[in-house]
């Protein structure tokens, strides 16, 4: 599940082929944004900003999210597509400094959008502090968990209090903190929350395969996330599941020990 690890990893791969080369193919396979053509403009980076993709193009900036399914694969110029050519919506062709032809392509994602880059804060502007950004700041981010009233596993998925938790991140920190996912969020040591998730999230930001309990094998990788009905790691009792939501339309599932979480 893309989250912002992901995004982050999505990013420097894509910055290490595109960053300083000429665009010689640029197709968005998307109504609202199909007739941009920055082709012969320079990619002067791409950059990630919770779970948002920002890939920096001449005067411009191309906003894409991964949602749920989205991935960008990079292959050089002619290589076989490892997706089926329906599911692309944005195809980037560049020739970098050293020669090399590069593209890559977006398979299913969503809110493709392209600005002039001096408009960029109009998109992602909302967003809370980002703990794998370079300017992370995590007493703000504390400040605004700590307001929200709501439960915390909806206050912690609200990408304007922190960007980057999604479901799996936020059931995790909630295990490890021992916390009920229901707990209203302003009755929570947010700070400890806050330290906690960043440390997580950096943990797993260069890793291939996510983990959560320090084991990466297959079944191994998470404390109660995708567990309903099998024993606690620590203690033994069934893990639950429900869902909760900032609405019936955003419910997401929730993963808890009611013994551990209190």
């Amino acid at each position: 599940m893309p989250e912002g690890d992901t995004v982050h990893r999505t990013a420097r791969r894509l910055d290490a082929v595109l960053a300083g080369a000429t665009v010689t193919r640029f197709e968005l396979r998307v109504p609202q944004a199909a007739t941009v053509d920055l082709r012969g403009e320079t990619v002067h980076g791409i950059t990630a900003r919770g779970k948002h993709l920002l890939h920096r193009i001449g005067e411009h900036t191309l906003h894409s999210h991964l949602k749920m399914e989205g991935e960008w694969h990079v292959y050089r110029r002619g290589e076989r597509w490892r997706a089926p050519a329906f599911r692309a919506r944005a195809v980037i062709g560049a020739t970098a400094p050293d020669g090399v032809e590069w593209e890559t392509v977006g398979f299913d994602l969503a809110d493709i959008t392209v600005v002039p880059t001096r408009d960029e804060e109009t998109l992602i502007g909302y967003l809370g502090p980002d703990p794998l950004s370079d300017d992370w700041d995590p007493v703000e981010a504390t400040r605004r968990l700590a307001a929200d009233t709501r439960a915390v596993h909806v206050a912690l998925q609200d990408q304007r209090n922190i960007a980057g938790f999604g479901n799996e991140y936020v059931n995790e920190i909630l295990f490890v903190r021992g916390i009920l996912p229901t707990t209203p969020a302003n009755e929570t040591d947010a700070a400890a929350i806050v330290d906690l998730g960043a440390r997580m999230i950096r943990a797993n930001r260069d890793r291939r395969d996510r983990t959560f309990t320090g084991d990466a094998r297959r079944g191994r990788t998470t404390w109660v996330y995708g567990r309903d009905g099998r024993p606690c790691r620590r203690c033994g009792t069934l893990v639950r599941r429900g869902s909760l939501g900032a609405d019936p339309t955003r419910e997401r599932n929730v993963f808890w020990c009611p013994s551990c979480q209190r």
